[in-house]
């Protein structure tokens, strides 16, 4: 199963990544200055990813 995890960086910025389900890292997020910017950001990821499209550009 993927899984998004909630980090704290080497520089104190919080952060999150996606990972598979065999432990790849797939997608890290940008720093946030709080945990809870991140958490956020986390959700928004979760929740919208089902309705993403895939969009090829040449």
């Amino acid at each position: 199963m993927s899984k998004l995890e909630v980090y704290t960086d080497k520089a104190g910025q919080h952060r999150w990544r996606l990972k598979a389900s065999n432990g790849e890292i797939v997608a890290v997020s940008e720093g946030y200055t709080t945990r809870y910017s991140a958490k956020q950001s986390a959700q928004k990821v979760k929740d919208w990813a089902s309705y993403a499209t895939i969009v090829e550009i040449n």
